[in-house]
């Protein structure tokens, strides 16, 4: 999981340096609280010097470029007149997170008339926020107390939006096989992908893979298997033959996810077919361990999802690719799974690896590791082409249940969740804006993060709230 990085943009004017000097070590204090404040608030602050001419507020935005920041926090230490800022402003390509605050929580009657020159920021946000909007620049405004409002912690959800959407316009998407024939819902055409938000998709190349299968030595294994004898609840009706053979696809796979710098990847297990020497078994334990390690994954060929995935994961640690399988109206919960690739971390204790048939080709059975997954508040989210470069962010919180007793469906991925919104409308909503069948689960979500993703992409949103 990645910590966002955000640069600090502090505004003054330089009249009153020359007029009330003395109020700079006031002005300065105020900087570096809210500079210690946002570090508090999680996230990695590359900070500017006061700027006041427009010559410096360049300098530090050229500054903020060559950090390759995730987005930039103005603060109003005093009054700024916009003008001075507004090229610099123009050129950024992050969002703009303007902290709209003041060094005093308590500005009455009594306040000494002196406090005035340190707590009239708000005055320079509104000129500023005029000349953004007249600009059409992208901004968000966040306004209350550092010390006594949850101010910081909600700029540092929408900094940590921003990061998720750097990362996902940076993503290289493997594709193992060909998006599943028939499945309209997720499939775009990748050159619209890159032209629209910088996604690149690298195909595998069967041949090449299946030399990395071949160059995969047997201690590699050993050593695999040491590891997961550890973190896996091994079922004793599982060979070593099995194991070995699901860990040897799975081997030269990460290694092709490393030496292509992927950062998400999808795979149609029925690329299985044929015997093929380049994927001979559906690597179902090393797609759910590369979630594990942050990188993205969705299935069928789903570029677009996967990106979405890795992008999420670097925001946030206990995220995973799923669809929605079966409604319980009984509890008011959707039955969540797929055939056998989830992220471990989101499992309750140890997940059970066993062999597993795989009756969809003539590709030998693999192992393939299950448990259900833990309970606890959690957002679903979809992202969904609607045409003509158009797309839709749905997301819904709930809860995943907590399972206990019989569980029937003990070996497959499964878990239950239960939307805030009424499960019936929940159904209809989704379904009726024209979210897919192949989603994102986000614990420790929250649907303020994905309206603000949504907007810094600048496609449609739609949260399915109370």
């Amino acid at each position: 999981m990645n910590q966002a990085k955000v640069g600090l943009l502090p505004f003054y004017l330089e009249l009153y340096d020359e007029t009330v000097p003395e109020i700079r070590p006031d002005i300065d204090a105020f900087h570096e609280k809210a500079a210690g404040k946002l570090r508090e608030a999680g996230l990695e602050v590359v900070d500017a010097p006061v700027c006041r001419l427009e010559k410096e507020f360049l300098a530090a935005v050229k500054m903020f470029e060559d950090r390759e920041v995730d987005a930039v926090v103005t603060l109003h230490l005093a009054y700024s007149p916009s003008l001075e800022s507004q090229e610099a402003l123009k050129r950024l390509q992050v969002p703009i997170l303007v902290l709209d605050t003041t060094p005093d929580y308590v500005y009455d009657q009594t306040t000494d008339a002196g406090k005035l020159m340190l707590n009239h920021g708000i005055h320079g946000v509104q000129d500023m926020c005029n000349l953004l909007v007249r600009n059409h620049k992208l901004f968000r405004v966040f306004a209350g107390h550092m010390e006594h409002s949850d101010v910081m912690a909600r700029l540092a959800e929408a900094a940590r939006a921003a990061g998720i959407v750097r990362l996902f316009c940076r993503s290289r998407v493997g594709l193992i096989g060909e998006p599943f024939h028939g499945m309209g819902d997720f499939q775009v055409d990748f050159g619209e992908l890159e032209r629209r938000f910088g996604i690149e998709t690298v195909r595998y190349d069967f041949t090449e893979g299946e030399r990395r299968i071949k160059a995969v030595t047997e201690q590699e294994i050993q050593e695999e298997y040491q590891e997961d004898q550890a973190f896996f609840e091994i079922r004793p009706q599982l060979t070593r033959q099995v194991y070995d053979r699901s860990q040897r696809t799975g081997l030269a796979v990460r290694r092709w996810l490393e030496e292509k710098q992927l950062t998400a990847f999808t795979v149609n297990f029925l690329a299985t077919a044929g015997s093929n020497p380049g994927l001979p078994v559906m690597p179902f334990t090393e797609c759910s361990k590369a979630m594990m390690r942050g990188i993205g994954y969705a299935g069928e060929g789903d570029v677009l999802t996967a990106a979405f995935t890795g992008a999420l994961l670097q925001g946030f640690s206990d995220v995973t690719f799923t669809e929605m399988f079966c409604p319980d109206w009984r509890s008011g919960s959707a039955f969540l799974s797929h055939m056998g690739e989830f992220n471990y971390r989101v499992a309750v204790g140890k997940p059970i690896l066993q062999e597993k048939p795989f009756p969809f080709t003539d590709a030998e059975n693999p192992s393939v590791a299950y448990r259900t997954m833990k309970p606890g508040r959690a957002v679903f989210v979809n992202l969904a082409p609607l045409g003509g470069g158009e797309y839709l962010l749905t997301a819904a919180a709930g809860e995943m249940l907590s399972i206990a007793g019989e569980n029937s469906m003990e070996e497959a991925v499964n878990g239950w969740f239960r939307p805030d919104v009424p499960l019936e409308r929940f159904l209809e909503l989704f379904s009726q804006t024209g979210g897919t069948h192949h989603s994102v689960l986000i614990y420790g979500g929250s649907l303020e993060c994905m309206e603000y993703l949504a907007d810094f992409l600048g496609i449609e949103k739609r949260l399915l709230v109370p």
